[in-house]
């Protein structure tokens, strides 16, 4: 009998919100179907602008809260159309929200936070389906960062006995998790995905980003600017440790630019795409032994010049899309929040301590019953 749950994830990317049907009724799992929406040019303008302190941003808060319920909702419709299922033959919606706000515990009497907008009750509400939300908090509760919650799932998926497999997810952040054949899975936020790219493609090309890497691929990598971006104390600091785009923004950018008010656009797209590779490249040296490959997954395992540059700076392993292993790499975070919720309702924990910093392991999740 089938076991269905839908994840749904609108990432640091703030391009759309993208869905997964999950049945996990076998002994591996297995994707029914997947949607998305991509947010319009106003929408998305509206989330960037609430990464930031503005007038009236408890109420602008809400009503793009209630928008993406709402793109949640026909995303969720999509997903039962395409196999003809009903609301009532899925356990679970997981719904991950839109990551607004990342500020972790930075001290013992800090507790620190994270905030999601959402709203899953309307959800709820829209769908007649049961909703999860609000992972990130009851780790951060419990001492942890919130983030990455991905690696436990990416060891269920990818994890082998025999070696020690990398999976790097790029979206608007990286992030690594180290999954060993023996011993603890380890995970943590290299830096930058593609944030930082496609708000500087979107500038000076008008294209949400850049195709490919092709506009990166035409100019040059300015060394004296790379080495300035990766003077960054986040790029020392040990694990456990999580970031956003509260830390990697425009206003940060636009500071390390100051110099290089001569430099070409398209030179800088090619230095920030070394940026996200060379930290990506970092993260993943320290755990090369043993290791086979570097299974990438998000937006960034579409750019085929930041792949490349991935595979030069880790010439020992092979670096391949998460579509090698059976999963579409647009398909992996909201399958993450599809198991993430399966976890939940099972009562069983979601987070690994190892990897969040938290005081142990912790159910997840707020549920907004149908």
């Amino acid at each position: 009998m089938a076991e269905l749950y839908i994840g749904l994830m609108s990432g640091t990317s703030f391009d759309g919100a993208d869905g997964v049907l999950v049945d996990f009724s076998g002994p591996q799992l297995k994707v029914l179907a997947s949607a998305s929406r991509v947010f319009s040019a106003g929408f998305r303008a509206d989330l960037l602008a609430l990464n930031s302190p503005a007038h009236n941003e408890l109420h602008r808060a809400a009503v793009a809260a209630n928008q993406l319920a709402t793109l949640y909702s026909e995303v969720v419709g999509a997903l039962l159309q395409a196999v003809s299922a009903t609301a009532h033959e899925v356990t679970a919606i997981g719904a991950h929200g839109q990551t607004v706000r990342h500020q972790p515990q930075q001290g013992p009497n800090d507790s620190g936070y994270t905030l999601q907008l959402n709203n899953p009750a309307l959800l709820a509400e829209r769908t007649g389906i049961d909703v999860v939300a609000d992972f990130r908090s009851r780790d951060v509760a419990a001492g942890g960062q919130g983030a990455p919650l991905v690696p436990a799932f990416h060891h269920s998926v990818f994890g082998t006995p025999n070696a020690t497999t990398l999976v790097l997810n790029i979206g608007g952040i990286s992030n690594l998790s180290v999954l060993p054949a023996t011993g603890d899975v380890l995970g943590f936020d290299c830096g930058p995905g593609n944030a930082l790219m496609d708000a500087w493609c979107q500038k000076h090309t008008g294209q949400a980003f850049d195709s490919g890497g092709q506009w990166a691929a035409s100019g040059q990598v300015i060394d004296p600017l790379l080495a300035s971006l990766l003077d960054e104390p986040y790029f020392v600091k040990p694990p456990p440790k999580s970031t956003g785009r509260d830390l990697f923004s425009m206003n940060w950018l636009t500071a390390k630019l100051a110099p290089f008010s001569e430099a070409r656009p398209q030179d800088i797209q090619n230095t920030l795409t070394e940026l996200t590779s060379s930290a990506c490249i970092t993260a993943a040296s320290g755990y090369l032994i043993n290791s086979k490959e570097l299974i990438v997954c998000g937006g960034g395992a579409f750019n085929n010049h930041l792949m490349q540059r991935l595979q030069a700076g880790l010439p020992s392993i092979k670096v391949v899309p998460s579509s090698a292993h059976g999963l579409a790499p647009l398909q992996v975070e909201a399958a993450a929040f599809a198991w993430l919720a399966r976890q939940t309702t099972h009562r069983l924990p979601g987070n690994l301590p190892a990897v969040t910093g938290a005081a142990g392991l912790r159910v997840l999740g707020a549920v907004y019953p149908a």
